[in-house]
C-alpha cells in the first residue's frame, strides 16, 4: 500500500467566500462617503493628501516586498488592499492644511515599521493607521496641530469662531471654553463650518460606512456604540454631570473615525466577546480621561495604549470549550 501524504495547516480549516481582500475592498468602500465629503468641504488639497496617502502605503508595501526576495508577478497576485485600507485612514485622520510629504511618511511608517517588519497582514501588534498618524504628529507637530483649515461650506448655525489660523479645533474649545453655541449639532453631524481632519469632520458620512459593515457582517456596530458611548458619558461625569457636554463630545474631534474603523481592527482586538466589551468601556474611559486631561484630540494615543493591553485581555478572558464541565471538588481534597 503506497505511503499516503497528509498536509498539515493551521486554523481555520472552514472554507468561505469571505477573504481578507474581499473584506479589505468592503472597507475602502465604506470609507468612500468621508472621503468623498473630505474633498467637498476641503477642495483639492484634500484629494491630493488622500491619494498620496493610499499611493504611499501601496508602494511601500511593494518596495519592501521586491526588497526581501518577491517577484512582482507574486506580489500583484497575494494583494490584498490592507495597504489601500491603511493609507485610506492615515490620508482621513491629518488635516488639509499639512504639506504633502506629511502622508507620504506617515503611510511609509505605518507599512514597513507597524505592518512588514512584524511579518505583513494579520501579524501586526498595533493598528497601522493609528500608528502612522501618530508618527506623524510627532514628527510634524507644527503643522499637524496648528493652521487648522475652514471647510468651503459655512455653519449652518450662521458661523464659527473658528479661523484658518488659529490652531483650535471644536474639541479643544469645548474642553477649554466649555460647549459653544457657534455650532449646531446638526454642523457637528455634517462637518460644516467644522475645522479639522478630512475625514473626522462629516461625522454623517462615517456612520453610513460603520452601517454598510455592520449589514455586511465586517463589524460588530455594538462595539463602536460602547466606545462613543463610554467616552461620552465619562466626560459628563468628568464636567460635573453636565449632559450638555454628551453629543458635543462625541460628534467633535476623531472619536467617531476611530471608532468604527480603527478601534474594530481583527488584529488588534480580543477574539472573545466579553473581552471585546471589556476592551471597548476601558478604550472609552482612557479616551475621555486624556481628553479632559490634556484639551486635544487622544483618540489615536488612547487606541495605540489599549492595543498594547489585547494580550493580555485574552490571557484572562478565554471561551470556555464546547461541552466543558467544571471539575467538582471531593472533600479531603
Amino acid at each position: 500500500m503506497a505511503d499516503k501524504i497528509y498536509k498539515f495547516s493551521s486554523s481555520p480549516h472552514v472554507k468561505a467566500p469571505t477573504t481578507t481582500t474581499r473584506i479589505m475592498q468592503h472597507v475602502c468602500i465604506a470609507l468612500m462617503p468621508a472621503c468623498i465629503m473630505g474633498i467637498v468641504l476641503f477642495g483639492l488639497n484634500a484629494f491630493l493628501i488622500l491619494a498620496l496617502s493610499v499611493l504611499g502605503a501601496v508602494a511601500s508595501e511593494f518596495i519592501y516586498l521586491l526588497i526581501v526576495g518577491k517577484k512582482f508577478n507574486e506580489i500583484i497576485k497575494q494583494f490584498d488592499f490592507t495597504s489601500c485600507v491603511t493609507g485610506l485612514l492615515i490620508g482621513l485622520s491629518i488635516g488639509s492644511q499639512v504639506p504633502l510629504y506629511v502622508p507620504i511618511f506617515a503611510s511609509a511608517f505605518a507599512i514597513i515599521v507597524v505592518k512588514m517588519i512584524f511579518g505583513g497582514t494579520g501579524k501586526n501588534l498595533v493598528n497601522p493607521a493609528v500608528t502612522g498618524r501618530i508618527f506623524a504628529f510627532m514628527s510634524f507637530t507644527s503643522v499637524m496641530a496648528s493652521g487648522w483649515l475652514l471647510p468651503s461650506i459655512a455653519s449652518l448655525s450662521g458661523g464659527t469662531s473658528l479661523s484658518p489660523t488659529t490652531g483650535a479645533t471644536v474639541l479643544t474649545n469645548l474642553f477649554t471654553n466649555g460647549v459653544s453655541t457657534d455650532l449646531s449639532i446638526l454642523d457637528l453631524l455634517l462637518g460644516t463650518g467644522l475645522a479639522g481632519c478630512i475625514g473626522e469632520t462629516c461625522k454623517l458620512a462615517l456612520i453610513l460606512g460603520g452601517i454598510y459593515l455592520a449589514v455586511l457582517g465586517i463589524i460588530n456596530i455594538g462595539y463602536p456604540v460602547i466606545y462613543i458611548v463610554t467616552t461620552g458619558l465619562i466626560t459628563v461625569c468628568l464636567n460635573g454631570f453636565n449632559f450638555s457636554y454628551f453629543l458635543p463630545s462625541i460628534l467633535s474631534g476623531g472619536l467617531v473615525l476611530g471608532a468604527i474603523f480603527m478601534a474594530t481592527d481583527y488584529t488588534t482586538t480580543p477574539n472573545t466577546t466579553l473581552g471585546n466589551i471589556i476592551y471597548f468601556v476601558l478604550l472609552g474611559a482612557v479616551t475621555a480621561i486624556l481628553r479632559h486631561a490634556t484639551g486635544i484630540e487622544v483618540v489615536s494615543f488612547a487606541i495605540l495604549l489599549m492595543n498594547l493591553f489585547v494580550p493580555l485581555i485574552d490571557k484572562f478572558v478565554i471561551n470556555k470549550p464546547f461541552g466543558y464541565v467544571k471539575a467538582k471538588k471531593t472533600k479531603g481534597a
